[in-house]
């Protein structure tokens, strides 16, 4: 009776149910204790309880050190880890559709949701190599062309799989086969796009790709401690095991995290400068003078405070305030990017994504809240931080012909000419 009034209020027919059945909706993904042998035997004596503290524990130092290691090498190795973990979790994503409707054994299904991951990656990442490895896409003819007609190819691309797609259509699934080309759709906005805005991110300095990152993974393991030793109200049905004191702990915990470690990185040209590509040396670089944004500045303290702090200036980077904006969307909404995927386990009824590490999941389990927060930090430096870059301008004015260089070389003469600037200049 429960479920056919859950049927009714979701305005279901009698054709609704049969594609039900057809689909497969109700079967479960099958879950297993991946836990290490070892682990098993050394905690045995221990409550799941306690065991599934310790477990997670341990991983999630092995996953923190491991973090610790990638960026000491750089940020050509951050970006290849970028974009494994976005395959992995696509897989993570795909495979869940393919486990749940895999006795239909549709046509291409698999081969064309890779397909339509390449055709997309193309198209983001083109792009992004025509920006920042202009020099060298210019010097080589091939890559010339393809930065040329990079979206024509890119359409053409999409074009083929969106034709492959309709050609696999059979009559026997038609209804199944179109669900299944939205959950490839969905997927790469979710999984694609926002992993493309955490390159893009990485590229404004690694500071920015570091303290929006930490902030979540630290408000994700101080929510858990304080929800784990001092959570009684429970916070979301999505989530039972989310509480308020763990959240509101979490809030504060992170936020004082965040200063600490934007006051840390703030002074190391490594994480504050932009990654550039040198074309002398084909690498990339990561050398500058710091912007105002790195330099310490003296800011006076409200007066409600300093009878409390004793303190009436206090020095400060000001990335550190900007930290603040950063360390409170991953603690205060970064958390929902959990409920969603909460959510859509829940649709599916399966504990987790898949069961790569245990204690914790998949991979698309621990970058839930990631990818939420990747799109806030590329909006927030597009809206707050990011200027017109010189050099970009600089490229493409090169790749133009010598009268239009001309004429906007005197363009820009007269117009620094009636403004006094370029008088100034030739007086000094």
């Amino acid at each position: 009776q429960e479920s056919e009034s859950e049927n009714k209020l979701d305005g279901e027919t009698a054709s609704d149910s049969e594609s039900k059945s057809e689909f497969g909706g109700s079967s479960p993904v099958p879950t297993s204790d991946d836990t290490p042998e070892v682990l098993n035997r050394a905690l045995s004596n221990l409550s799941s309880r306690w065991k599934n503290w310790w477990v997670r524990g341990i991983l999630t130092l092995a996953m923190i050190t491991f973090f610790f290691i990638i960026i000491y090498l750089g940020p050509m190795v951050l970006m290849t880890i970028v974009m494994c973990v976005q395959i992995k979790c696509f897989h993570e994503i795909i495979t869940i559709g393919y486990n749940v409707y895999h006795s239909y054994d549709l046509p291409w299904f698999r081969t064309l949701s890779w397909y339509f991951l390449l055709c997309v990656n193309y198209f983001f990442y083109g792009e992004t190599v025509t920006d920042y490895f202009f020099t060298l896409v210019q010097r080589e003819e091939p890559l010339r062309i393809l930065s040329k007609y990079h979206r024509f190819i890119s359409f053409a691309l999409y074009l083929t799989g969106f034709c492959m797609f309709v050609l696999s259509l059979v009559k026997k699934h038609y209804r199944l086969q179109f669900y299944m080309f939205g959950w490839t759709h969905v997927t790469l906005l979710i999984v694609v796009t926002q992993s493309h805005l955490i390159i893009h991110n990485l590229f404004e300095g690694m500071i920015w790709f570091i303290v929006p990152i930490s902030c979540v993974i630290c408000n994700d393991i101080m929510a858990y401690m304080f929800g784990f030793f001092f959570g009684r109200t429970p916070l979301i049905k999505l989530s039972p095991k989310k509480t308020w004191e763990g959240f509101i702990g979490g809030f504060f915990s992170t936020v004082l995290f965040g200063l600490l470690l934007s006051y840390v990185m703030s002074g190391y040209r490594c994480f504050t400068c932009p990654v550039e590509f040198n074309n002398d040396t084909n690498s990339f670089t990561v050398d500058c003078e710091p912007s105002e944004l790195f330099q310490l500045q003296e800011y006076n303290i409200p007066v409600v405070l300093q009878s409390v702090l004793g303190w009436k200036t206090v020095r400060m980077y000001p990335f550190q305030i900007h930290s603040i904006a950063l360390s409170t969307f991953a603690s205060l909404i970064g958390p929902f990017g959990g409920f969603f995927a909460s959510g859509f386990k829940r649709a599916f009824k399966i504990k987790d994504f898949a069961n790569t590490i245990p204690g914790h999941g998949g991979i698309m389990d621990r970058f839930d809240c990631q990818y939420l927060m990747a799109t806030f930090v590329n909006v927030y430096i597009a809206s707050f931080i990011r200027g017109p870059n010189p050099s970009k301008l600089i490229q493409q004015f090169l790749t133009l012909r010598p009268d239009q260089q001309l004429h906007i070389f005197n363009t820009l003469k007269a117009h620094l000419v009636d403004r006094g600037v370029l008088g100034s200049l030739e007086d000094a």
